[in-house]
């Protein structure tokens, strides 16, 4: 079986620009805030590369050992947007991480997103609000 994670189709808001992008919804990112983790090149699109003077430095423990990374608080909107269906709006700090290759959806965040995963190696979820039956399969 094709292991595929979650992956989902987000809609960026910072200022004037909207991003589309696809976001890992990863379980094991544990936040105490809604946060989207997003390499350098979104940083950089989003007009956060260089991080911008408000942004905090900070040591992030991870399976793969330690990782720098810059928190821009309050820095974007975002929500997902399917062809069906679209979640509210959350505000979301920005963490900007060099080692990043895709951006990664914090717990809260996918809480706050009301993104329920039926099944990570299928790519199987659905919003909270949504009937059981209403499968949806992750983006590549």
């Amino acid at each position: 079986m094709l292991c595929m994670a979650v992956r989902v189709k987000l809609e960026v808001a910072r200022g004037d620009k909207v991003i589309g992008v696809i976001a890992l919804v990863n379980s094991g990112y544990e936040a105490d805030t809604p946060q989207l983790m997003v390499p350098i090149w979104l940083a950089r699109e989003l007009g956060l590369w260089p991080p911008p003077p408000k942004a905090l430095e900070d040591v992030f423990e991870t399976a793969g050992g330690p990782l720098r990374v810059w928190i821009v608080r309050n820095a974007a909107r975002v929500r997902v947007s399917v062809s069906d269906a679209t979640s509210r709006s959350v505000e979301v700090d920005i963490v900007i991480s060099h080692l990043a290759d895709e951006p990664l959806i914090s717990d809260v965040l996918a809480g706050e997103l009301e993104i329920a995963v039926e099944d990570f190696a299928k790519g199987l979820w659905r919003f909270r609000w949504e009937p059981k039956e209403k499968l949806r399969l992750s983006e590549k």
